[in-house]
């Protein structure tokens, strides 16, 4: 009783605050303009490993690991476990940790043991919230990989040696509408293959060959690995590598649809490393169908001949151009818009609001050991929703830490991002110039978590379902405690899938947008709101989501929320 005393307190001084500022003549009818561009706090100075892979769990904890094959990390594996590896490039029996589990809401690492060699590894987490990662080199290079949460801090990483059919270095991975995974590419690997494999048909082959793979291959630079992968509302595949981009059916191995290819002169995947995210699907107003509008954003990279020109020791401009297409368009066509600076190897973070987070890379050069020059220390909002084009990209605070090749970023529920990593050299060295490897994890807070707006930030009381599990073309209740609601300026439900962050692309990151059907105000700041679930498992693949309430453009903390 006293906890809710408390709450009904801070909201009411609140609610007041607001009154008082309307009497002095403060329009409250749209929120404060902001001339904050977000705040940067260092967590840890070192966490004892470089942060190549980034996973967050439904527990709130991050899964976080490098490659093994380097030597020692910074981090001792507890009780005196070692690992013993007679395939290690490095070190045949290693007593670091070359793993961790981060935990947001205390602060706090426990080392993990992976046995294999995760480098330039791909992944996805499964309905029942267990992280799937396959591949990587050397040993590990046909491993998939299991991690499975845990309340009492005994899970670690489960191993399933040679169970991929070829080797996936540089892969990309999606979660698919039937709770399986694909997984696309890798040097090389002109195929793909799925995750759990098909024991009940013996007939189903290992793989299957995918041409488009292929043709985008440049001969001397590759330029097609860690391809983008998006699930569209109409259960297709949308990839795109390099520059060019399908929606393939991979039940049927056929290409639905070729897109032009995007404009310019730019490469955009690796080792000419971009980003891409599927916009917002939005199921509201009359886009509440089984088949959605949705857009994909594909930002920076870098121009043919970059890596072999930055493998010389000449690293040119990176890329400054976003392109942006309407796949359910039926005659789609790619909208280039410029950033406000060149990037590669940059992170792209969808934010509850809906807008894009471009945070982390370099101004000149490739991915690769030692081919970046030139971070670029501001991170970019991309404001989605913005009608004007030439107004969407809001430069925000600086970091004081350079994050190059191998650094990492994901959105955890309290709608801060946090980022790590950073590792240029192929073994760690603390003392290169001008870019040490980096074993610091710090936090980002958007610019939607400022202190002076905290009258309209909503703050979710309950998800009204059993278990807070989330039916198909279902409704359900959210209770929620709100200063001072602006009907103007409405409210939303916002879905957020945990991503798998590596190499600048956040694979299975999602947001979609319900539709809230009604808002029934129960007290002065209490509020309960109707929502309509997602209609089919292609708009939102079963598992778990953050459900972020917006308001006025700024969002709740995130609850934990199991779609089946």
């Amino acid at each position: 009783m006293a906890t809710k005393k408390s709450s009904f307190l801070v909201y009411l001084i609140a609610f007041l605050s607001v009154t008082a500022l309307s009497t002095f003549g403060f329009d409250i009818l749209t929120p404060p303009s902001s001339n904050n561009g977000g705040s940067w706090v260092l967590l840890h100075s070192s966490i004892g490993i470089s942060a190549m892979h980034m996973q967050l769990l439904h527990t709130n904890k991050i899964i976080i690991f490098d490659r093994t094959d380097f030597g020692a990390s910074n981090l001792s594996l507890p009780a005196g476990r070692c690992r013993s590896d007679p395939n290690d490039m490095a070190l045949k029996v290693d007593c670091t940790a070359h793993s961790l589990l981060y935990d947001v809401v205390f602060d706090s690492i426990r080392p993990l043991l992976v046995q294999t060699d995760t480098w330039c590894s791909s992944g996805a987490v499964i309905a029942d919230g267990t992280l799937v990662q396959t591949g990587g080199y050397n040993d590990g290079e046909r491993v998939a990989r299991t991690f499975t949460p845990c309340d009492d801090d005994q899970c670690d990483w489960k191993e399933l040696p040679e169970y991929l059919s070829v080797r996936r270095w540089y892969a990309s991975n999606q979660i698919l509408p039937d709770g399986r995974i694909i997984v696309v590419g890798g040097r090389n690997a002109f195929s793909y293959e799925f995750f759990p494999k098909n024991f009940l048909n013996y007939t189903s082959p290992a793989n299957y060959y995918l041409r488009f793979l292929r043709d985008t291959r440049d001969p001397r630079e590759e330029n097609n690995l860690y391809p983008f992968l998006h699930l569209l509302p109409d259960g297709n595949l949308f990839i795109f590598a390099n520059k060019q981009s399908i929606s393939f059916n991979y039940t049927q191995n056929r290409v639905v649809k070729e897109f032009p290819v995007i404009p310019g002169e730019d490469s955009r995947t690796y080792p000419s490393t971009g980003s891409s995210v599927m916009l917002p699907i939005r199921l509201t107003g009359g886009n509440q169908t089984e088949n959605p509008e949705v857009e994909i954003l594909v930002c920076g990279g870098a121009p043919n001949g970059s890596y072999t020109k930055a493998e010389r020791g000449e690293y040119i401009s990176a890329s400054r151009t976003c392109g942006r297409i309407q796949v359910t368009d039926p005659n789609p066509k790619w909208v280039t818009e410029e950033m406000p600076m060149p990037r590669v190897m940059s992170d792209m973070v969808l934010l509850p609001t809906g807008d894009v987070l471009l945070i982390n890379g370099a101004s000149n050069g490739t991915a690769g050991w030692e081919d970046g020059r030139n971070p670029v220390l501001n991170p970019v909002l991309y404001r989605t929703y913005s009608s004007d084009p030439s107004q969407r990209f809001w430069v925000l605070n600086p970091s004081r830490t350079p994050r190059m090749y191998h650094s990492g970023a994901v959105l955890v529920a309290d709608g801060r991002v946090i980022v790590g990593g950073s590792n240029p050299h192929r073994v760690y060295n603390f003392t290169a110039d001008p870019y040490p490897t980096e074993l610091g994890l710090e936090s980002f807070s958007p610019p939607y978590l400022e202190a002076r707006d905290s009258y309209l930030r909503p703050s979710i009381i309950s998800i009204e379902t059993p278990q807070n599990v989330v039916p198909y073309r279902g409704s359900f209740g959210i209770s929620l405690m709100l200063g001072l609601y602006l009907r103007s300026r409405g409210i939303e439900a916002v879905m957020m899938a945990p991503s798998f962050n590596t190499h600048s692309f956040s694979m299975n990151q999602r947001a979609v947008v319900l539709k809230v059907t009604s808002v029934v105000q129960l007290s002065l700041v209490a509020y309960k709101i109707e929502v309509n679930g997602p209609q089919t498992t292609a708009i939102a693949p079963p598992g778990y989501y953050m459900v972020f309430v917006v308001h006025a453009g700024i969002p709740s903390q995130g609850v934990w929320v199991k779609v089946q």
